[in-house]
């Protein structure tokens, strides 16, 4: 119906044109000495049209060749900008696939567009530390750093692949960096708790494993095997006196406290430094909590004196041990070593004879066969004493 209508119009035009033409007896002189031009006036109309077309034509044919290099430069442009964003696209989809050659030299490629310098860096990077190239990778980490609106990004890949690579010092650099410039988010502290786990900087990794339960970013059971490998440095010998190894225990929130293998550390801790008495109550408030073999040594050799009332606490704890677990063999030689401190000679000897029977580990058996002869030979009975001593001797050979 458009093009109708403009058919209609133009022809229309022209009719009138024709018309208007044909009854206009109009003329125009055109005087330059010595010369003389006369034309008709319709003749002088179409002469001007095709002048001013002419003309019009001739203007936009230098126009276009005076924009013409801006219009190849911007061509070439638009070529490089198009093939280094193709090279991008497949530098990541390359790297996703596990071609890290492939994605290294289209990063290259991707890198000679300077918008696209920064991150195809940062892939570049990535795609030589997997193919352990840390050189070609440190050089790709600076290639980087001159963009700094890619200084996060920079920064969460230095520590991420210096995390992988066991070089906890330099993700350590990155890791200070980042904090410094107020970089706190989930992804930053995970890397910073492998980072300082690496290089067993067990009081910044307790820091960061708390931060991490409040957000709920890390697993229960590790975050407790965090905190046990934690515990238990700020517990070792680092130069404690008994004083500051109080101190340093309860300075451990109460619930911590509490499980087994945290107490376990502390109450040898303690038994080191001669407090017994603290090693004692530390063991008995975790098996209150939880019952845990493991703590039966150190509270055996955390015995009291004979005929003081702490040693008798100890042996009616332990008796009402054995009732809930008749056939453990390291609270049978626990009891058995308390009795025999209390001078309870049949008691004591009923108890390692029990362990012996119940023993698995070597380590108990021998043990609890070194007592019972040590029992044997105060007592007199020397061909007994001899027979566990060799019991003894075979069990350490094992």
């Amino acid at each position: 119906m458009r093009i109708f209508i403009r058919l209609l119009v133009l022809f229309t035009f022209a009719v009138g044109l024709a018309i208007g033409a044909r009854y206009n007896p109009g003329n125009i002189v055109v005087f330059f000495p010595p010369y003389r031009i006369d034309l008709s006036l319709n003749l002088a109309i179409i002469a001007i049209l095709f002048l001013f077309v002419a003309l019009h034509i001739a203007l936009n044919a230098l126009e276009s060749a005076r924009k013409m290099p801006a219009r190849v430069a911007e061509y070439r442009q638009g070529k490089k900008e198009r093939d280094a964003n193709k090279a991008l696209r497949e530098s990541i989809r390359t790297l996703f696939e596990g071609r890290f050659g492939y994605a290294e030299k289209a990063a290259s490629r991707a890198a000679e567009l300077p918008e696209n310098s920064s991150i195809a860096a940062l892939i570049g990077a990535r795609a030589a530390h997997h193919m352990g190239q840390f050189g070609r990778r440190d050089e790709w980490l600076e290639n980087a750093a001159s963009d700094a609106s890619h200084k996060v990004a920079r920064l969460v890949t230095s520590t991420e692949l210096h995390v992988d690579q066991h070089d906890s010092e330099k993700a350590l650099e990155s890791v200070r960096e980042l904090q410094a410039n107020g970089s706190r988010h989930i992804q930053v502290l995970r890397w910073a708790l492998k980072a300082n786990q690496q290089a067993r900087r067990w009081q910044d990794v307790l820091k960061l494993v708390k931060t991490l339960e409040k957000h709920h970013a890390i697993h229960p059971a590790l975050a407790a095997r965090l905190k046990d490998l934690s515990y238990e440095d700020l517990l070792k010998d680092h130069g404690h006196d008994g004083e500051s190894l109080k101190r340093v225990w309860f300075e451990i929130p109460s619930a911590e406290r509490k499980r087994a293998s945290i107490a376990l550390h502390a109450a040898v801790a303690f038994n080191d430094r001669g407090l017994f008495d603290e090693s004692r109550l530390v063991v008995e408030k975790a098996m209150e909590e939880k019952w845990d073999e493991r703590l039966l040594k150190p509270y055996r050799d955390a015995a009291a004196p004979e005929g003081s009332a702490a040693l008798l606490s100890q042996i009616e704890n332990c008796e009402r041990w054995v009732a809930e677990h008749p056939s453990d063999a390291e609270l049978a030689l626990t009891l058995g070593t308390l009795c025999n401190r209390q001078k309870l000679w049949g008691k004591a000897q009923r108890h390692f004879e029990q362990a012996i029977d119940d023993a698995i580990a070597g380590e108990t058996v021998r043990e609890a066969n070194l007592k019972l002869a040590q029992l044997f030979e105060s007592l007199g009975q020397e061909e007994d004493a001899a027979r566990c001593y060799k019991r003894c001797a075979l069990a350490t050979s094992l």
